[in-house]
């Protein structure tokens, strides 16, 4: 006798990617690729995972990428209506309490999103958050997730807090970590094939935010 045939269907989808970010002493470095796909098809080359909120805060998203396009409008929006009521724009730290409080809210059918936001707060020091889909954050010197992020994290580890080195080495200029998180793509997109195409680099300090683009493996 045949079995009845079961349907399953998932409202999520993981469009893979890689993002990170890692704070300076008056400066922030957020990096991400461009590829959208899913499972082994493509469906862009040229998509960005980094949206900008202020004029000192970025937020980059990897997970669904419908999801997240969603939950950066309704950030936008929020941030708009903050700046309406109290004529200024919400410093990274409010902004940081606002995407918990939206994220946790949504906690019953989450944004499948796993989000790293950015900025110079209010001392004007570099500030980088860790999010889980559920609102969990914490603030820590360099962070990263989606697809690669495995890869990614030892690479920091050792460039950044010099973990298990008995040489000593002199801080990373902004530059270096520039260089760094372009490598640091590069190499991800050697392993992970939800990886590649392209990359972004957002460099936000005290003058604002800065864009540098370039390019990783097509295949």
């Amino acid at each position: 006798m045949q079995a009845p045939i079961e349907h399953k269907w998932s409202p999520y989808a993981d469009n893979g990617g890689t993002c990170l970010g890692v704070s300076g002493e008056d400066y922030v470095v957020v990096a991400a690729d461009t590829r959208l796909s899913s499972g082994y098809r493509i469906h862009t080359r040229n998509c960005s995972k980094v949206t900008q909120l202020t004029d000192k805060c970025v937020i980059a998203s990897c997970g669904m990428k419908s999801d997240a396009i969603t939950l950066h409008k309704h950030l936008k929006a929020k941030i708009v209506m903050y700046e309406h009521q109290h004529r200024k724009q919400p410093s990274v730290t409010a902004i940081a309490q606002m995407l918990s409080t939206t994220l946790y809210y949504k906690r019953f059918f989450p944004y499948y999103t796993f989000n790293v936001l950015c900025g110079v707060d209010h001392e004007g020091k570099g500030a980088t958050y860790h999010y889980d889909a559920i609102g969990s954050f914490e603030r820590c010197p360099y962070t990263t997730s989606g697809s690669g992020s495995k890869l990614v994290m030892g690479v920091l580890d050792a460039q950044i807090d010099r973990e298990n080195q008995t040489a000593s080495a002199d801080p990373l200029t902004k530059q270096d970590i520039v260089e760094l998180c372009k490598d640091v793509l590069s190499s991800v997109g050697e392993r992970d094939i939800f990886t590649g195409d392209g990359g972004e680099i957002f460099i936000i300090d005290a003058g604002g935010v800065s864009k540098i683009n370039f390019e990783l493996k097509k295949d």
